[in-house]
């Protein structure tokens, strides 16, 4: 007599090997598609690069647009550019996320106090709407009079820009929740802050961590504007960016713009990780 168990190893059932097979060319599959596209248009980007620099520019205005190893050489590996470049880019590390930090902070605030009353929304958030409308390069001199010309002017610069994502985001989070659930909290007679913090906050975190990966975009730009705009103490990378193009620099002014490009996409690539890493185990936040 037999329990059965031989039998079961000797005539495994098919369902499961067919499972396990399958899913491995499925992950595969999956991974490609999502490496392959970028790299595909990365591969033409550079060549229709290495086309216009060698047979479209006349060779004496090459520096417009100088050839991706002339950029790579010059402008990483030399270690006067090198050097420049990442003191440049710490500075703007820091502008940026104390400018984005702040942001997340005042928006947030703002937001929640605008979704507990429709009369504080309409009274608040014209302003904001205002502060993202107003061109930044019109309040440069009242920044520099009332905050000097360095450290602060730049943060500030940061957090104008990057206010108004993260207030429109949360309040539309906010105001997002289901009619349904807000009726049952009333019913069990919760108070406003029960209902903010078991309720609205909690469904509202999805879009609050969009408009935080929007905001931290926006910051390595007004770190990078801010710069340009205060040239007094230590230098980001806008000023680099303005000092290579007015010396006719092409190799590290280009080096500059890729740095400042990737450091933004890495900031935007963080955040969405947080917000997967936050909200992902109950919200599909692809």
């Amino acid at each position: 007599m037999t329990d059965g168990t031989d039998e079961l190893e000797a005539h495994p059932t098919p369902g499961l090997a067919v499972t396990a097979t399958v899913a491995k060319p499925t992950s595969r599959k999956r991974r490609r598609t999502t490496w392959l596209p970028p790299l595909i248009v990365f591969l033409v980007i550079v060549a229709v690069w290495y086309l216009i620099s060698l047979f479209v520019l006349n060779p004496n205005l090459r520096f417009l647009l100088p050839l991706p190893q002339d950029i790579v050489l010059k402008g990483f590996i030399d270690p006067l550019s090198f050097n420049a470049l990442i003191v440049a880019l710490w500075q703007t590390v820091i502008v940026s996320m104390l400018g984005l930090a702040i942001a997340i902070v005042i928006g947030v605030v703002w937001a929640i106090a605008m979704s507990q009353a429709k009369w504080i929304e309409r009274s608040l958030f014209p302003y904001a709407v205002i502060l993202q409308c107003i061109p930044i390069l019109a309040l440069v001199p009242l920044i520099g009079f009332w905050f000097g010309y360095e450290f602060q002017s730049r943060v500030l610069v940061c957090v104008m820009i990057a206010l108004f994502p993260m207030v429109n985001n949360t309040l539309f989070g906010l105001q997002s929740v289901d009619k349904g659930h807000r009726e049952l909290f009333k019913l069990q007679g919760a108070s406003r802050f029960t209902t903010l913090s078991k309720l609205s906050f909690p469904a509202a975190l999805p879009a609050i961590f969009a408009g935080m990966r929007i905001s931290a975009g926006l910051a390595v730009v007004g770190a990078i504007v801010g710069d340009q705009f205060f040239r007094r103490g230590t230098p980001g990378l806008g000023i680099l960016i303005s000092n290579y193009s007015s010396r006719l620099q092409g190799e590290q002014l280009f080096a500059t713009i890729i740095t400042a490009a990737l450091f933004g996409v890495l900031v935007f690539w963080l955040f969405g990780l947080l917000g997967r890493r936050a909200v992902g185990t109950w919200y599909d936040f692809s």
